[in-house]
């Protein structure tokens, strides 16, 4: 069987109704002329939608086929034994031409009983933001479910949840159960669970062509609400030149923050888990046994948990993000 190599996948475009073009000019994802493209989904083994393999003798291979292949050479021993052949992360970049819909996510007991799914949490890492921008998280205070259900039915939800300005380098931990928006005009990637499961609360009276209201999963959305939530969960930790800064840690992810203008070797011969790079500034050569793969900002690749270590050889200084499952299983 030949050896393993970095993995790129082939983007694949979620066009919606709040999204724009930032994703094809500024990162070259392809799309079609004048479509609305709020979503890239860059790695996912989930069926149906499972990313494609974009090089190497494995491309045009699906993720969920080359891990029932290659099982923990690829996502690593621990991961493989937790999670079997579903891949467990889905990595999105996310482009918010207008502001996304109020929303909640369950957790894993609530998702598997409902929807044989995942639960859903995860971070954002804000690439880019327009003046006045902000990213709604949290409840202002710990709020009552009839307070919630009195500014849900009086169009006031808004007012119960956290605004916070952003600017590029914030971070967002949001974990199941938070209450949550993007607002207009930030450019973003997320790192979350594996699951498309999401109940819209409220989507600020927008309507859908024809002059539909969208879909909204009020009740769904009410158990699975934690009230208790009334931080903004931001995370705001400088880089350090060459070193990784720890952002978010959970059991779901390990994300890590990269800046580099030198190259630097790192050691993953513990990790026991695949670990994704995402480039959001400038380019990275990625050297694995002596496979070299270019990354450009708005891309993302996976080193398999088979490679002990990985040297990264920045082009300028260049941005990363680093993810991986963690051993900790609580």
């Amino acid at each position: 069987m030949n050896s393993l190599y970095p993995i790129r996948f082939k983007p694949l475009l979620k066009e919606t109704i709040w999204g724009g073009s930032t994703l094809r000019e500024r990162f070259g994802k392809a799309s079609r002329p004048g479509a609305l493209v709020g979503e890239s989904w860059e790695i996912n083994g989930m069926t149906r939608s499972s990313s494609v393999v974009a090089n190497g003798f494995l491309k045009g291979n699906t993720l969920e086929e080359i891990t029932e292949i290659y099982m923990g050479d690829l996502v690593g021993d621990m991961v493989y034994e937790r999670y079997g052949n579903e891949f467990p992360l889905l990595i999105k970049f996310i482009d918010a031409h207008d502001t996304l819909s109020i929303q909640v996510h369950p957790d894993d007991r609530m998702a598997s009983e409902r929807h044989h799914a995942w639960g859903k949490t995860e971070m954002w890492y804000v690439i880019d933001a327009d003046p006045g921008a902000v990213i709604y998280t949290g409840f202002r205070k710990k709020t009552t479910r009839e307070e919630y259900l009195y500014h849900l039915n009086n169009r006031k939800l808004a007012d119960l949840i956290n605004a916070t300005p952003v600017r590029a380098g914030d971070v967002f931990f949001i974990p199941a159960g938070m209450v949550h928006a993007i607002g207009a005009g930030v450019l973003l990637t997320e790192i979350q669970q594996a699951s498309d499961v999401t109940y819209r609360i409220y989507d600020w009276d927008r309507v859908e062509a024809g002059g539909k209201p969208r879909e909204m999963h009020t009740d769904l959305a009410l158990d699975a609400i934690d009230f208790d939530l009334d931080r903004t969960n931001l995370i705001r930790k400088p880089a350090e030149m060459n070193h990784t800064v720890m952002l978010a840690d959970c059991k779901y992810f390990h994300t890590g923050l990269l800046q580099l203008d030198r190259p630097v070797i790192k050691d993953f011969s513990l990790t026991d888990s695949f670990v994704i790079y995402i480039c959001t500034q400038s380019m990275v050569v990625i050297d694995c046994d002596g496979h070299q793969e270019e990354l450009k900002a708005g891309e993302t690749i996976l080193v398999p948990a088979s490679a002990e270590s990985v040297a990264l050889i920045p082009q300028a200084t260049a941005t990363l993000l680093e993810v991986f499952i963690p051993k900790k299983s609580e």
